[in-house]
């Protein structure tokens, strides 16, 4: 259990850099240069995020069941993480009408996956995981609002109705890549489970 919550916080406080440590980014940069910081933050990403895996798993041998969530809960799972993929795929192309609907869809998408696997696990360490990505998400979504108040960001400007249906395709496919097994082999649970 040690390692997943060491995972878990440093992986999460890289990713709240910007909001724990105001200012510490931009010094960062001022010092090594832009390349040299995403640089090392992309590599500590993929260390914290790989410990975060071995100790989820290394936890799941550990943990009791906290709840029992009912058989119904699975199927508004199903539903919502199609949405997620939907929306978590616009955010990585220009500005449709999902994204900029949603404005920060990345973050809106991790919400919605973390509170859908919420309502289908009851596992006392998939709780923690779920919830705390869940808290992550909002944290973030409050900052970055409060940043486009500020100036420092703007939210996304439309561009063409062609990238929505880029989203709509992009994500259903991975949805159903993951329904059809890439679910089990990436993370060890098939997304039904007989």
């Amino acid at each position: 259990m040690a390692l997943f919550v060491a995972g878990l916080i440093l992986f999460i406080g890289l990713h709240l850099m910007r909001v724990l440590a105001p200012g510490l980014r931009e010094n960062l940069i001022a010092r090594f240069g832009k390349t040299v910081f995403q640089a090392v933050h992309g590599i500590l990403s993929i260390v914290f995020l790989a410990l975060l895996a071995y100790g989820f798993g290394e936890a799941r041998q550990e943990t009791d069941i906290l709840y029992v969530p009912p058989v119904f809960t699975a199927h508004i799972t199903l539903l919502l993480m199609l949405f997620a993929a939907i929306i978590f795929a616009s955010g990585l192309m220009p500005a449709g009408y999902i994204k900029t609907y949603t404005k920060f869809p990345v973050t809106l998408s991790v919400k919605i996956w973390a509170f859908a696997h919420l309502l289908a696990n009851g596992e006392t360490v998939q709780v923690i995981l779920f919830a705390a990505f869940l808290a992550w998400a909002v944290v973030l979504r409050i900052s970055y609002k409060r940043r486009v108040a500020s100036g420092d960001i703007a939210l996304p400007v439309y561009k063409s109705w062609i990238w929505d249906i880029a989203a709509l395709v992009i994500g259903a496919a991975f949805y159903l890549a993951m329904f059809k097994g890439l679910h089990e082999w990436l993370i060890g649970v098939p997304v039904l489970v007989m």
